[in-house]
């Protein structure tokens, strides 16, 4: 192994049966992202990732040759994916091997999402959706940040008929009852929405942030509902 680069995979949960429903996952992760939530618990992904040792796509590819009667998916998270250089073409070889690709973003490359979903490269999108519009940048830790292609990825996977989904971490301190509110407006229509608990487990890029507890995740659970009935908790 090497020091890693935004080019390569930097870790590999080799069987995961949590990060996509239903499914039996490979999920591979990527290094840096474009945003720095404060509440984000892969710090080292995004902060430390050129620290962290690479991992030889060889070996992920010899690994899902071999776990093929096992493994149903492969999950490409991070960071954010859509950051690698050369992510198309693994992509393209995972595909070769017969396997469902879910892709984790933050929706600030919709021409990327477009692109693969066109050439059948991901069979499912998660979308974290961080917060209202008006508290958006305070959410991903941000003073500036042109937000319209995060809009437009909302647009093109509520009509494109991919299957996806939109999540929500919650924090106690970043989202309110004016928030959620507004976060439903803006989600309104779509096909399934969860709102996930955070947990501290001290890897968070910021400290001192709580959860929301469990009666009020609920209540912003309810309000949600109005615009998107399929809305559920996750990890509560």
């Amino acid at each position: 192994m090497s020091k890693n680069n935004i080019e390569n995979f930097i870790g590999m949960e080799k069987l995961s049966l949590v990060d996509w429903d239903g499914k039996i996952a490979t999920t591979l992760f990527t290094g840096g992202c474009n945003f720095r939530c404060p509440f984000c618990h892969n710090s080292t992904l995004v902060l430390e990732f050129k620290d962290v040792h690479a991992l030889s796509f060889a070996e992920i590819d010899d690994y899902l040759k071999r776990r093929s009667t096992v493994i149903q998916a492969v999950v490409i998270t991070g960071g954010e994916p859509t950051l690698m250089p050369g992510l198309e073409k693994h992509l393209k070889r995972i595909k070769d091997l017969d396997y469902l690709i879910k892709l984790d973003t933050n929706g600030t490359h919709p021409e990327l999402i477009k692109r693969w979903y066109d050439m059948k490269l991901i069979d499912y999108v998660a979308m974290d959706v961080k917060n209202s519009k008006e508290s958006y940048l305070k959410t991903v830790g941000l003073k500036e940040f042109d937000l319209e292609a995060i809009w437009e990825s909302i647009e093109f996977l509520k009509t494109s008929g991919i299957d996806y989904e939109f999540r929500t971490t919650l924090v106690n301190e970043l989202h309110t009852d004016e928030d959620i509110e507004s976060l439903g407006k803006l989600v309104s229509g779509a096909k399934r929405f969860y709102l996930q608990h955070f947990v501290d487990k001290g890897t968070c890029i910021q400290n001192g942030l709580h959860e929301v507890p469990k009666e009020k995740a609920l209540k912003y659970q309810n309000l949600l509902k109005k615009y998107v009935p399929n809305t559920e908790l996750r990890g509560y």
